[in-house]
């Protein structure tokens, strides 16, 4: 094959970054198709024919004991030896890497010895991969396509800053909860936490409204049919009101104090429902109010000043 479309020593940054940081088993395909020393040309060929690949290592437990590649099942189609064994006609003086070696090493292999696949060992010398040219390619352009998408998210970032930092000291956002719905469970606070960096509020601050808005959104999620949480940072102030409804609370004292909690099992069984959820909240806060009505629902505002 002709070399290897990449300067390893004179490429671009980026690239040159790239391929010292990837491994080689980060590019391989770890989905084999082998066949065994005793399998005859005819079944290797077919193997080729229904994965559309050009070739097979042959290997004897999890051993590479050789190769069968498309170059050879041409020519036992011409020399009529289509029934001979894998073993008889494979390749078996191998060049192969190493699943840790650094992406660089391929690169190298492929345009020192101009083959088309290498098959790839692991420490304990096993076959654990099998390494083409498509595939190097093929993972530099996705590490490159995020790399990109790296770097667009940072600089959306940084003029999401530069616009709060312009902007007045207000922000107002809102977000739903589900009952049950634990995949998305704290995602509206850390929403929160990610604004309020924006605004340059102290760590200590940010650190104790992230602790009332995650507690309470929790308690949404745990207890109540659905709710809202709502987030306003104005004139110093952090607001958080946490609306829900259903099923209230009956005795709103006797769910302040630490480690009363009316979760199930199944939740408690989740890691959630130790009952510190509405005393931490409680106890992150500068001023911290509940309404709540058994059978409608309950209201909880939290006021954290910075």
């Amino acid at each position: 094959m002709d070399s290897f479309p990449i300067d390893t020593d004179g490429g671009p940054q980026v690239v040159l970054e790239l391929i010292y940081r990837l491994k080689v088993k980060d590019v391989m395909q770890a989905d084999l198709v082998v066949a065994s020393p005793q399998d005859s040309l005819r079944a290797v060929q077919t193997k080729m024919r229904d994965r559309r690949i050009t070739g097979v290592p042959i290997v004897e437990g999890d051993r590479l004991v050789g190769i069968v590649s498309i170059g050879d099942i041409i020519e036992a189609l011409d020399g009529g030896w289509m029934n001979d064994t894998a073993a008889s006609r494979m390749a078996s003086s191998l060049i192969v890497l190493e699943d840790d070696m650094p992406l660089s090493f391929a690169i190298t292999y492929f345009n020192r010895y101009g083959y088309r696949r290498f098959p790839v060992l692991d420490r304990d010398r096993r076959l654990c991969g099998i390494v083409t040219a498509a595939d190097v390619l093929r993972a530099l352009l996705l590490e490159m396509n995020r790399e990109v998408e790296r770097l667009e998210r940072g600089l959306a970032a940084r003029s999401e800053e530069n616009q709060a930092a312009e902007a007045t000291e207000t922000l107002h956002m809102s977000f739903a909860s589900r009952h049950f719905d634990f995949e998305t469970a704290g995602r509206a606070s850390a929403e929160l936490k990610k604004r309020l960096k924006t605004f340059g509020i102290d760590p200590a601050t940010i650190r104790r409204a992230a602790i009332a808005s995650y507690e309470l959104e929790m308690n949404q999620v745990i207890h109540a049919e659905g709710g809202i949480m709502e987030f306003t940072v104005a004139d110093g102030e952090v607001s958080i009101v946490a609306s829900d409804t259903g099923p209230g609370i009956p005795d709103v004292e006797a769910a302040l104090a630490e480690g009363f909690s009316t979760a199930n099992e199944w939740v408690r069984s989740l890691g959630f429902g130790a009952g510190l959820g509405l005393p931490n909240a409680k106890r992150s806060s500068d001023e911290f109010a509940i309404s709540s009505q058994p059978g409608v629902g309950t209201t909880v505002r939290a006021l954290i000043r910075f």
